[in-house]
């Protein structure tokens, strides 16, 4: 009975030594913590999505802290957020600039067709492996939805086999960006310009042959546009939105009618 006793001293004993030393040890080594950071990050979403930038929520949080960050970039948090970051800093808010991802693509069933048919697994990813998918046009939307996939929010939906974003439902999180095997999605500022949905880097005979409305580069909307803010690369067109005024007259003279008016 005293072994066993003497045993059970003895492990207690133990015990409370470590207990101690590492109770020690978390005090001694304890890392400061930034209570103006932890403010800040108790005001951010959470979604660690890195749009801001950062690595995530904690790495905006520390920046904006220490003043290494503008207020207003969290894209999910929007502008309420960075008016209440603006209010604990101490800090002018800014004007802030609402952002949306935008699919660059128009490649819907009723002008574009399938080159063959598919039968493995249903995402785009899996059909990209196949030849870059299985529509005519290797540049366009796959259509199996794994932007809708990714999107948090349900702005994303697939109708006549192309992606749709809600804008008012997206909070440019970039999700989209990162799941679109083919790159046909970008996040940009929500303002009223012009866009061109289409992605094809193939001549104005070849998109002719695989899609109705995809770009043929004929260059009518750069000699339409009078601020130069349409450019013709890679065989499509480009708008930078910089200089775009909104003014319809791209769209007005796109034979493809493939620049929409946002």
């Amino acid at each position: 009975m005293n072994e066993i006793l003497a045993a059970a001293l003895l492990v207690g004993g133990l015990g409370l030594i470590v207990g101690v030393v590492l109770a020690l040890a978390s005090v001694f080594f304890a890392v400061p913590v930034d209570e103006r950071a932890q403010a800040v990050r108790e005001k951010l979403p959470g979604a660690n999505c890195g749009a801001c930038g950062f690595s995530g929520c904690d790495g905006y949080a520390s920046a904006l802290a220490n003043g290494g960050a503008k207020v207003g970039l969290c894209t999910v948090g929007g502008k309420e957020t960075a008016d209440e970051i603006a209010a604990l800093l101490g800090l002018d808010g800014g004007e802030y600039v609402r952002k949306a991802a935008m699919v660059h693509c128009h490649g819907t069933e009723n002008v574009t067709k399938k080159a063959a048919a598919y039968q493995g697994i249903q995402t785009c990813s899996a059909a990209m492996q196949l030849y870059g998918g299985m529509g005519r046009c290797v540049y366009g939307c796959i259509g199996f939805g794994d932007c809708a996939a990714a999107c948090e929010y349900g702005s994303i939906t697939i109708n006549d086999g192309a992606a749709v974003v809600d804008r008012e439902k997206c909070r440019a999180c970039g999700a989209c960006v990162d799941a679109c095997p083919h790159g046909l999605i970008s996040v940009e500022p929500v303002t009223s310009r012009a866009a061109v949905l289409c992605s094809s880097c193939d001549k104005g005979g070849v998109t002719t042959k695989v899609c109705k409305t995809g770009c043929i580069g004929c260059m009518r909307c750069t000699k339409a546009c009078e601020s130069g803010a349409i450019t013709v690369k890679d065989n499509h067109a480009h708008v930078d939105p910089e200089k775009c005024t909104a003014c319809g007259k791209c769209a007005e003279v796109c034979p493809r009618k493939i620049i929409r008016i946002f």
